[in-house]
């Protein structure tokens, strides 16, 4: 079993002492974000977690704890997300100089081939026009050199509810990417041309938008081959059926919850409102089985630590 931690908010970033809180429990509790009432429990044991997939803009908080996740025997790798976008799209997320800084200090901690820098969702728009994609992504790439093996990109997707974000912020005109095809490809080529040249490689995230003739090939973020080349693990390749068609992940379990991340990207697709996220963020319980709220009305069997269960003592 693969535990993504979460394509759905900064677990390292937020709720580190939650998520370690889990791991000592030996299981943790999730609502199916379309249906509260459906609650599943999820084991944590090292004999059931394969690994774990962090996905963070500052693992900072969680790196302390990484000895102790290497002593119980889990293994893990990150896609850690660093733009150098400025605040008007990315409220609160670290100085970019502080995340390259925390990125090499990582890599230094576990190896290259177990961080994947991405640069993503792309967004065009007036404060980062395509001169400003090439700058900041040949900056970034020079500077994580030798520190990373790979390097993801992907576009943004203009949802209903992310336009309703990118339309409050005053002065900002922005513009579907996917739909200027010229664009695009001079700008993949280019960040081609730059990936090969710090001997990174570069592929795509969940595109349908074929940019192969750029040199980018369709890419996994939780990707079988990796896992097996790295740490020697070999896992049924099943594509993910809860992700997007053009996503390549294999199957996972997504731990986090939506409206939760407190980065505040504008573009962000996993969070609807602030407003949403300060509420859910006031319901988090570092103590709790769930990431958001409590166990009230909760079956009581579910709250069983796991060691109890492997030891045949559930009723």
């Amino acid at each position: 079993m693969i535990i993504s931690a979460s394509r759905r908010t900064d677990i390292p970033a937020f709720y580190t002492p939650w998520f370690m809180n889990r791991v000592r429990e030996g299981f943790l509790l999730t609502r199916n974000p379309f249906n509260a009432h459906q609650i599943k429990r999820i084991s944590l044991s090292p004999n059931d977690v394969d690994l774990f997939v962090f996905w963070t803009r500052n693992p900072h908080m969680l790196m302390r704890h990484l000895p102790e996740l290497n002593q119980r025997g889990y293994q893990y790798y990150f896609q850690y997300t660093i733009t150098g976008y400025p605040k008007a799209l990315e409220s609160n997320v670290p100085n970019p100089n502080k995340a390259i800084r925390t990125f090499k200090e990582l890599s230094d901690q576990l190896g290259a081939d177990k961080v994947i820098w991405r640069y993503d969702p792309i967004l065009l728009c007036n404060i980062v026009d395509i001169n400003e994609h090439k700058r900041l992504f040949h900056k970034i790439a020079h500077l994580l050199t030798g520190k990373t093996k790979k390097v993801v990109i992907s576009f943004a997707d203009l949802y209903e509810k992310t336009d309703r974000n990118l339309n409050k912020i005053e002065a900002l005109n922005y513009t579907d990417i996917i739909k200027q095809p010229d664009t695009l490809l001079e700008l993949v080529h280019y960040m081609h041309q730059v990936a090969s040249s710090v001997d990174m490689e570069i592929e795509s995230c969940a595109e349908e938008v074929d940019v192969s003739q750029a040199g980018v090939q369709h890419g996994k973020c939780i990707d079988d081959q990796l896992i097996k080349n790295v740490f020697g693990i070999h896992l049924d390749a099943q594509k993910d059926s809860g992700q997007r068609e053009a996503c390549g992940c294999i199957k996972s379990i997504d731990i986090g919850s939506y409206n939760t991340c407190l980065h505040g990207c504008s573009y962000c697709y996993a969070t609807y409102s602030q407003n949403s996220v300060q509420k859910n963020k006031q319901k988090h319980d570092s103590k709790s089985p769930f990431l958001i709220g409590g166990i009230e009305g909760i079956d009581p069997h579910l709250l069983i630590p796991e060691e109890q269960i492997i030891q045949g003592n559930l009723f």
